[in-house]
């Protein structure tokens, strides 16, 4: 039976909520320009300039596209929109099911991690959107090696580690420096590495103000109805699921998910590469 992770419920519910109050189906952040005020009104515009972002940094001569952790599919759409061909790896199996709504028979959708993919299949690009976040980076590379055409792109769009002290309430990401050091001694060429942290960590502040308006307030009235009703049940809810309890009022309900926190625990990086002949 496959066991659903917290990350895996949070792609889920952050559709749900995307869907409702922001009209969108993008699962990625937000790129705030200056001009664009950070308002839930312009979470869809933000996510248009992110997947407009992505578009501008597919190099000239590529065809078909792997895109990797496609979320609900639709910044593949917007792939097949502009005429590329686009397969999905989609480990989820909640999120496959919009996918499969969306592009019907569009695309081929591996219903796997990505590290476990078994296809005859090469690309010329790899598209890691937010998800490059969640491979394991030794066995990604050596994947990735596999299934690109001879020069053939990796473009990586996604949040790392810095190298600071503290504890981030934002979990994942792998280190900037460890990655950056991997990277130089595999047979890939960086073309380009853009630091946009600042136009992301707005979206940051979006999510902090939805968490604190609607979703705690939510919790919290359900988490007294419980108690009050149903007291022995709570009690043992909340001791068998402490550790995912206390991880969720962490990363969703501890407030601290603001945009000033994420750039100083975080790096979001644009990164091109090219495999080396």
């Amino acid at each position: 039976m496959h066991k659903v992770e917290l990350k895996e419920v949070g792609l889920d519910i952050g559709l749900a909520f995307a869907r409702h109050f922001y009209k969108t189906d993008y699962l990625h952040y937000g790129y705030w320009p200056e001009a664009l005020s950070v308002d839930p009104a312009n979470v869809l515009e933000a996510q248009e300039n992110y997947a407009n972002l992505l578009l501008k940094h597919i190099p000239d001569g590529v065809n078909s596209i792997l895109d990797v952790g496609c979320g609900s599919g639709k910044f593949s759409e917007k792939l097949l929109d502009a005429g590329y061909t686009v397969d999905c790896v989609s480990p989820s199996p909640n999120l496959t099911k919009h996918v499969r709504e969306r592009l019907g028979e569009r695309v081929e959708i591996f219903e796997c991690r990505y590290e476990d993919l078994k296809t005859k299949k090469y690309y010329d690009l790899i598209l890691c959107s937010e998800s490059f976040q969640y491979l394991l980076l030794e066995n990604a590379m050596a994947q990735t090696q596999e299934l690109l055409n001879q020069k053939g792109h990796l473009l990586i769009c996604d949040f790392f580690k810095r190298d600071v002290e503290g504890k981030s309430p934002v979990s994942g990401g792998h280190k900037i420096e460890r990655f950056l050091k991997y990277m130089q001694a595999q047979p890939f060429r960086q073309i380009t590495d853009i630091d946009i942290t600042k136009e992301t960590a707005p979206s940051l502040d979006i999510m902090r103000d939805l968490i604190q308006e609607v979703i705690a307030p939510t919790w919290n009235i359900v988490a007294y109805y419980m108690t009050s009703n149903y007291p022995r049940f709570s009690k043992l809810f909340s001791f068998a699921f402490r550790k995912k309890i206390a991880q969720a009022n962490r990363k969703y309900l501890s407030g601290g998910t603001s945009g000033e926190q994420f750039a100083h625990f975080k790096t979001y990086r644009l990164f091109l590469y090219q495999k080396n002949s």
